[in-house]
């Protein structure tokens, strides 16, 4: 008993011994990562390796609740400057012992980052990368995968896009141990798509996507495999139910109403930031209840002028989506709505500009029936207008002189018609 009893006490004294330890080395590591020297050293180094100035605020070493490094005040100093209040990297402690190094998990919270601040880091990272000498292979050289972390959480980070609009997000992403992702949730807090919600989920041949929005819901799936010529080919399809178009659209407001549709879409690339360019998509769509805001066609088919302000309402608006990057064509737009019904095509640039045809016919009375009349589509998103083209506008003179009333719509309608034969003197 008396030995049990020693041997109780020396275990008690060693355990002692090794809390004091460890307390101790925790302090100095504290003391010693805290300096102004080991601050800027730190600093200087992510600056190096970006291209772009970096300010550290803090470093500290956190043991409660788990052991972590900790960035406080971290601002990178491009134009514009991406700000983060704390970044955490909690260490993968069985790769540390074995002398490799591996971040399981990485918090971010607070941060501001602009669209225009990563692409000036993105290129900042490619001219240092020119400029730097080829690295020697080594044991990690060849597996950058192993470096990412294993879960990434993001509290608060917003992100701001070139227009600057912006939106808040709380997400994190668990990686498998091939480096893909396990599973990602988003939630959207603020901003741009406020009250959305995504999941993603890896299933042996595909990753399930489930989103809200809107009012309705987002169900798909996605794929990825190596592209036939290197980098990556990321493609896959979803459908949309009942969800607010002017959810998706934010904070443009152009259209409202519910939409239904189906997308596939295709992206090959060689790096993350060229995905967005690489990405076409097709989308099969249909709106009901539809209010198309800031062009009133019925005005516009009986004024034969330009249309700017108003709105029209339709039963239902169809149709075709393609996208290439930014730039957007709308094809076999059919859109009804009692006496009125229109057909055409419009074009979104990158800039958002619109350009395009429709026809809207207008029935004009009980015998007269319907008569279809050209409009060109013009202006931005957020602002845009419908006008006749320069030969409607002639055969809309015409048509007025010669039978007042019908005769200026039927005149437009055949003005155009000689204007597409003519399209030399009339133009388009």
């Amino acid at each position: 008993m008396l030995l049990m009893n020693r041997f109780v006490k020396w275990v008690a004294a060693i355990v002692l011994a090794l809390v004091a330890l460890l307390g101790a080395v925790a302090l100095a590591l504290q003391y010693w990562v805290g300096s102004e020297d080991f601050r800027a050293r730190v600093g200087q180094q992510i600056s190096s390796a970006l291209g772009v100035p970096v300010e550290l605020g803090k470093v500290s070493v956190d043991v409660w609740p788990l052991p972590a490094i900790a960035l406080d005040q971290v601002q990178v100093k491009s134009r514009p400057p991406l700000t983060l209040e704390r970044i955490e990297a909690r260490p993968e402690w069985a790769d540390l012992l074995h002398g490799r190094l591996a971040v399981a998990t990485l918090v971010v919270r607070n941060a501001v980052v602009p669209e225009q601040a990563v692409a000036a880091i993105g290129a900042a990272f490619k001219k240092q990368a020119r400029g730097a000498a080829p690295k020697q292979p080594t044991e990690t050289s060849g597996a950058p995968i192993a470096m990412l972390p294993r879960r990434t959480l993001l509290d608060k980070v917003t992100w701001v896009d070139a227009r600057g609009g912006s939106m808040t997000v709380d997400a994190q992403a668990n990686l498998d141990a091939d480096g893909l992702p396990a599973s990602a949730k988003l939630d959207v807090v603020k901003g741009r798509f406020q009250g959305a919600k995504a999941t993603l989920q890896r299933q042996p041949d595909h990753w399930a996507l489930h989103a809200a929005i809107g009012g309705g819901t987002v169900n798909g799936k996605l794929q990825w495999q190596p592209a036939p010529k290197g980098g990556s080919l990321v493609q896959g399809q979803f459908d949309t139910a009942n969800v607010e178009v002017s959810a998706l659209t934010a904070p443009s407001r152009t259209l409202t109403g519910r939409l239904e549709a189906h997308t596939t879409f295709r992206s090959e690339f060689r790096e993350a930031g060229a995905f967005a360019d690489a990405l076409q998509t097709q989308t099969r769509f249909t709106v009901r209840n539809a209010v198309l805001h800031g062009i009133d066609l019925a005005q516009a088919v009986k004024s034969v002028g330009l249309n700017r302000g108003g709105e029209t309402r339709l039963e239902t608006l169809a149709g075709n989506v393609t996208t290439h990057g930014r730039a957007v064509q709308l094809t076999q737009l059919v859109a009804t709505s009692g006496a009125l019904s229109a057909n055409g095509n419009v074009a979104m640039a990158p800039n958002r500009t619109l350009s395009g045809r429709i026809t809207v016919d207008l029935a004009t009375g009980a015998t007269a029936g319907a008569i279809g009349v050209p409009l060109a589509v013009g202006g931005t998103l957020d602002d845009p207008s419908v006008t006749l083209t320069r030969g409607a506008l002639v055969g809309a003179a015409v048509g007025t002189l010669l039978a007042p009333g019908v005769g200026t719509g039927a005149g437009a309608k055949l003005g155009d018609r000689l204007g597409e034969g003519l399209r030399g003197l009339f133009g388009k």
